[in-house]
C-alpha cells in the first residue's frame, strides 16, 4: 500500500542521511499541483523519481522498489559502482552464499559492451547482490570460458546466460533476472499480485485449476516444467479456482467452472488474451502454445456468445464478439 511504501521510503531516508548526506529524499502530494504532475508525467501513485545533478530534466524512474533496504541499494548503485569487483574465488563464494540470490558476471576483460550492459542491469535490479570478475582463476573455478552472467540461488548456479558483445538487451536481462525474485510458478493472491506486476515481464500465462483436484499434482508439475523453459519471457501464474477471492480474475478472463483446467496468456501492454487451443495441460501443449504466442502466431481469444440466428432480421442489428469485426469493419 501507499502507506507502507511511504514508511519504507522514510526509513531509507533516515539510514542514508548518515551514510550519504548529499542524497536528499522528499515527499510530495501532487493532488493539487497540476503543473508539476503534468511536467513529470505522473500517471500512478505512488511514483518515485530520482533527480540527478540538480536537473529537473529526465529524472530516472524508480519502479517496483518497495523496501527501505532496496531503496538504499538502488540509490547507491545510481550514485556509485553498481557491482562489486571480485578478485578471488573466496570473495565470489562469500557473495554467492551471503544471500538467497546473487548474480555474477564473468568476463574475459573488464572493458567491453557486455560488461556495460551488465552494470546497467545491476542498477535496475536492486533486489539482489551483483558481482563481476575478469580473474582467470575465478572463471576457471566455475568452469566458465565465455563472457557469461550466472544467477545463483541458495549458493548453486540456476541459470547461465552467455553475454555476446553488443548484442545484449538490458531490458531482456533485467526481466530475466527479476523473475528469480518470484517462484517458478507464482500462485495468484492479494499478496503476490503486487509482486507479479512489479516484475517487468509483459507476457503472463495463467493456469486456472482447483488446487485440491486429483489431477492437480500432475498438471502442476507439467506447468512448472514449461515455466523453467520460458523463464524471463513469460511469467507463469497459478489461479486456484476454489479460492472465492479469485472471482474477479475469472470474470476478467471469462473463465467458467466448466472450463477448468484452463490456460490463458495475457499481454499486459495490449491487454490481448489468448486461449490454449489444446484441452490437456501437458508440457508439450504448453510449450507449443507459448512458442506460437512468442512467434506471433497465436490467435487472440475474444470471448463471445454465439451469433443469434435472427441477428440481421431487424433494422437494428445484433452484434456479439464473433460477428462484430466482420459486420462493422
Amino acid at each position: 500500500s501507499s502507506q507502507n511504501l511511504s514508511e519504507e521510503f522514510a526509513e531509507a531516508a533516515r539510514q542514508l542521511k548518515k551514510e550519504a548526506p548529499r542524497i536528499q529524499f522528499g515527499k510530495m502530494d501532487v493532488t493539487h499541483q497540476h503543473d508539476l504532475r503534468k511536467e513529470f508525467n505522473i500517471q500512478a501513485f505512488p511514483t518515485v523519481k530520482f533527480f540527478v545533478n540538480g536537473s529537473r530534466e529526465d529524472p530516472i524512474d524508480c519502479k517496483g522498489v518497495r523496501k527501505a533496504s532496496t531503496f538504499i541499494t538502488w540509490v547507491k548503485r545510481r550514485t556509485g559502482p553498481s557491482t562489486v569487483l571480485i578478485n578471488s574465488t573466496d570473495q565470489a563464494e562469500a557473495i554467492i552464499k551471503a544471500d538467497d540470490l546473487a548474480v555474477i558476471g564473468f568476463f574475459r576483460e573488464l572493458h567491453n559492451d557486455s560488461m556495460e550492459v551488465f552494470c546497467e542491469t545491476a542498477r535496475d535490479v536492486p533486489e539482489m547482490p551483483f558481482g563481476m570478475t575478469a580473474s582467470e582463476d575465478v572463471c576457471a573455478s566455475y568452469g566458465i570460458q565465455r563472457n557469461s552472467l550466472v544467477v545463483f540461488q541458495k549458493g548453486k548456479p540456476v541459470h547461465k546466460e552467455v553475454l555476446e558483445d553488443g548484442r545484449q538487451n538490458k531490458l531482456g536481462l533485467t526481466r530475466l533476472i527479476k523473475t528469480f525474485t518470484l517462484d517458478l510458478v507464482t500462485e495468484y493472491n492479494i499478496e503476490t499480485s503486487v509482486k507479479i506486476f512489479d516484475v517487468p515481464v509483459e507476457n503472463h500465462i495463467l493456469l486456472f485449476t482447483p488446487a485440491n483436484s486429483e489431477a492437480f499434482s500432475e498438471i502442476y508439475e507439467n506447468y512448472k516444467s514449461a515455466a523453467a523453459e520460458f523463464r524471463g519471457k513469460i511469467l507463469f501464474v497459478l489461479v486456484d479456482t476454489n479460492e472465492a477471492r479469485n472471482g474477479r480474475i475469472f470474470e476478467y478472463f471469462r473463465v467458467r467452472d466448466i472450463d477448468v483446467p484452463a490456460v490463458r496468456i495475457l499481454n499486459l501492454t495490449s491487454d490481448a488474451k489468448y486461449k490454449m487451443p489444446a484441452d490437456e495441460v501437458t508440457v508439450e501443449n504448453l510449450r507449443e502454445f507459448c512458442q506460437s504466442y512468442l512467434n506471433g502466431k497465436a490467435k487472440q481469444h475474444l470471448s463471445s456468445e454465439e451469433i443469434p440466428e435472427d441477428w440481421d432480421k431487424m433494422p437494428v442489428k445484433v452484434l456479439v464478439g464473433k460477428n462484430f469485426n466482420s459486420v462493422v469493419f
